[in-house]
């Protein structure tokens, strides 16, 4: 199973305290407290997802600067953790992002949080929070000024996880028991896919990914979703939904582990001689996706 699930992400980050006994972020099944100010935030971020795209850039700043002003502490963090993996679910504008990355990095030096336990057997890693933004400044092309050792190793995770995707490579079974090697595919645009029928992100950009796979076929474009999920419960959403292009199956989720997918939907794209051109930490649009399909050498 993929190691974090982004479709549940808010509940768990809302509803659970920061502890260096935690294996998950730094955090533990403790409910926090919240003053009015923080449950209305809370409220509020809830129903982002049902605000129109063409609004939400603009709940998600004024969420930001809310969060902001609160008192620092943890549910500062909490809540600035929680909207950071939020605002990347689409496209919302430059500045959402950049100002979600500042309330973040703000909650982060008037409240550093605690390493999470290291797994047994894994390298340490930093909490949630400082990998969330460094994700975002990656790549969603945001700034921060925090000064952490901790962002700093969190920054050294993502570079050393790059590395690896360079040299990355799977064989799984689409639906009907077809194999899909990924290096065989040279010569082609391959875009990767990782998704989940629970997720509501995910749902919400397989039609475009079902459209991109139609538009450019004639330029080489092989679209390959993944799911960790039983053959049943994806065979029936595939077919509910009539989407014709391949779905791959990750039994235990190995392949997303290879690919450090720890939160869905996630997207990589490989070009012609099977390097990686670009990647995504969350829902894309189809403009978002054609942009990233042009790295690749895609014409629109």
């Amino acid at each position: 199973m993929f190691s974090f699930r982004r479709g549940v992400l808010l509940s768990a980050l809302l509803l659970t305290t920061y502890s260096a006994s935690s294996n998950l972020g730094g955090q533990t099944p403790a409910k926090p407290s919240y003053n009015e100010a923080e449950t209305a935030i809370v409220k509020e971020m809830k129903t982002l997802r049902d605000t129109p795209d063409t609004e939400r850039g603009a709940k998600t700043s004024a969420i930001a600067a809310e969060i902001a002003a609160l008192p620092a502490g943890a549910n500062m963090l909490r809540l600035a953790a929680g909207l950071s993996n939020l605002a990347t679910e689409g496209d919302f504008g430059h500045q959402t992002l950049q100002h979600v990355a500042d309330t973040l990095s703000l909650a982060l030096k008037e409240n550093p949080a605690p390493p999470p336990a290291a797994e047994a057997g894994k390298p340490a890693r930093p909490a949630a929070p400082y990998l969330d933004l460094a994700r975002l400044v990656r790549y969603e092309h945001v700034t921060s000024t925090l000064s952490d050792p901790e962002y700093d190793r969190a920054q050294a995770i993502l570079v050393a996880e790059q590395a690896d995707l360079e040299k990355i490579d799977f064989t799984l079974k689409d639906l009907s028991g077809t194999p899909w090697t990924l290096s065989s595919l040279r010569g082609k645009v391959v875009l990767v896919n990782f998704w989940a029928t629970w997720c509501p992100p995910c749902r919400k950009e397989m039609p475009d990914l079902a459209a991109l796979s139609r538009r450019f076929a004639q330029q080489g474009l092989i679209v390959l979703s993944i799911s960790d999920e039983d053959h049943s419960k994806v065979a029936s959403y595939v077919s509910e939904n009539e989407l014709k292009y391949p779905i791959l199956l990750d039994p235990g989720g190995f392949t997303g582990r290879g690919f450090h997918v720890e939160g869905i939907p996630k997207t990589f794209i490989f070009d012609r001689d099977g390097k990686l051109a670009a990647q995504a930490i969350d829902m894309r649009t189809r403009g978002q996706f054609i942009a990233m399909l042009q790295q690749a050498g895609i014409q629109p």
